[in-house]
């Protein structure tokens, strides 16, 4: 049994902020909202760029898990989020809820992180179907919080898990749900349970069966309850696949993405969009042009109007490429099926080269930030068994060294302590040119610091050495009888040895003529 989704879907800005972060896409087997964040520089971004991602899912017969697709791509998405960063630091901090729905045979594949919703009507049971990844939720789960209190807690919008420049490979929660018709979906943002209790949504899914209308009530109420925030609906009814719904290609009017968007005062056009805009907008409306579906929120105003270029600028070749590979074609023409065959192989033709291209630019850019950064690190270690300032890091690339010789000092290596020596061997890290210099000084100085070890006592040969202190006998003078004081002078402290003073320290008189900043010798080496 074929089944399809009946879908309809509108976004609002809301009473209070400047502009619609939110973006959502309704189509016969897919169903996504996101709900940007960070601020002014680029909620909108984060969700139009992740939900126009998405939108190539829309089609039928996987023929594996379509589960696996479906998370592939959300990552997918992901990363190419963080290349947006990358190429923007001003984006820096943006990110999007994203919870999504793809459906295939009679399995519905759920992904959801963040704290947008999905909630299901299905054999008279409504219930939440998504968890919360909010700070308030991990309480309520520890039974820190209890649930009526997290309304009104201060850290209740505070997300733990979500797409964007936070975690290269973000948690999702994945489940697949079996189908059957008659059951209905609604996923909304943030905005409609900020106004609206889980009551009252459920009353209104219940009781309006019209989809269109169903969307509006929620909406309206939403909006005349304040709505602090964007408020973003899609409801989806799960129905038997007619032959008209397998063979369509017309195109669901999408509404009007600029109001829709909160740009109702902007004077910029699709003219005045930066060169290459309109061409990607062109591609992207004609593979929506090929199915079904409705487009709201910032990704509409994106597609529509060309007014987020950096969203229509990116990633060109994959977004076009993929499009186009799962376009639709309808289902009575045979000769459209094949020249599609044969086309998507040319089309696929140029990928590789392409992403081969964007990885070696990617490296190369890598590389040379990399070397750049290590051309402002020092380090001291040895060079030629003097102590040397180094400029780099004390490593290599393969055959290439990343550190050369910045400059050189008349500290001997062999002279210094031991421990000294040991750690000149495993280099001193600097942080800069000055701190290197702080740290041969440091050198310098213990040098100077050692003490010189003790003359030995020189050999017989050498001669009697001269000493200028008397002994004992000859310095104490003899009373004579009578008793008046006649000392005699000792003849070692004669005058008659001038010679034997000028000998008396050679090493005082050496140090006495050591020239500042240079080591000292004691017995003729270097210390």
């Amino acid at each position: 049994m074929a089944l399809v989704f009946r879908f309809a879907a509108r976004s609002d800005v809301g009473k209070v902020r400047a502009k619609n972060d939110d973006s959502a896409y309704a189509g016969r087997y897919l169903a996504v909202v996101a709900d940007g964040m960070g601020g002014h520089a680029g909620g909108n971004i984060a969700s139009a760029s992740t939900v126009l991602d998405l939108v190539h899912l829309d089609r039928k017969d996987y023929d594996d898990d379509a589960g696996t697709h479906l998370a592939d791509e959300i990552q997918t998405a992901n990363s190419l989020l963080s290349e947006l960063v990358s190429t923007n630091p001003q984006l820096a901090g943006m990110g999007t809820t994203v919870t999504a729905m793809l459906l295939n045979g009679e399995k519905i594949s759920f992904a959801h992180i963040g704290d947008s919703r999905a909630y299901r009507l299905k054999n008279d049971v409504f219930e939440q179907i998504s968890v919360d990844h909010t700070f308030v939720q991990r309480l309520i789960e520890e039974g820190r919080l209890k649930p009526e209190e997290a309304e009104v807690h201060p850290h209740k919008n505070v997300l733990m898990r979500v797409l964007g420049d936070v975690d290269a490979s973000p948690e999702l929660d994945l489940t697949t749900f079996d189908a059957e018709p008659g059951e209905r979906w609604l996923l909304c943002s943030d905005g409609l349970n900020a106004v609206l209790d889980d009551a009252t949504v459920e009353r209104i899914i219940r009781e309006t069966r019209d989809l269109s209308a169903c969307v509006n009530t929620l909406v309206d109420l939403t909006l005349a309850g304040g709505s602090p925030d964007n408020i973003t609906i899609v409801v989806v009814d799960v129905d038997t696949a007619t032959p008209e719904d397998l063979r369509t290609a017309a195109l669901t009017a999408l509404p009007p993405a600029r109001e829709a968007a909160g740009e109702k005062d902007s004077d910029t056009s699709t003219d005045d969009a930066t060169p290459g805009v309109a061409i990607r907008a062109d591609v992207i409306r004609e593979d929506l042009s090929s199915r079904p579906h409705t487009l709201v929120g910032s990704a509409a105003l994106a597609t529509e109007t060309g007014q987020i270029p950096i969203v229509t600028q990116r990633s060109t070749e994959r977004r076009a490429a993929m499009m186009l590979t799962h376009k639709a074609a309808p289902a009575d023409t045979v000769e459209d099926d094949q020249t599609e065959e044969a086309s998507a192989p040319r089309r696929r033709r140029w990928l590789l080269p392409a992403a081969l291209a964007l990885m070696a630019l990617i490296l190369a850019a890598v590389l040379s930030l990399g070397y750049v950064w290590t051309q402002t690190r020092y380090y001291v270690a040895t060079f030629d068994n003097r102590v040397a300032i180094y400029n780099g890091v004390a490593q290599t690339l393969g055959p290439i060294p990343l550190s050369h010789v910045d400059q050189t000092t008349d500290i001997p290596v062999s002279s210094l302590p031991e421990f000294q020596r040991n750690r000149l061997e495993n280099t001193l890290a600097a942080s800069d040119l000055e701190h290197a210099q702080d740290i041969v000084e440091d050198l310098r100085q213990s040098l100077r610091a050692l003490p010189c070890p003790p003359e030995s006592n020189p050999s017989p040969s050498a001669g009697p050495s001269p000493t200028v202190s008397a002994s004992p006998e000859t310095a104490s003078p003899e009373p004579s009888s009578s008793g008046s004081p006649t000392p005699e002078p000792s003849a070692s402290a004669s005058p008659a040895s001038p010679g034997a003073t000028a000998e008396a320290s050679p090493s005082a008189s050496a140090s006495a003529d050591a020239a500042p900043g240079e080591a000292a010798s004691c017995g003729g080496r270097v210390q």
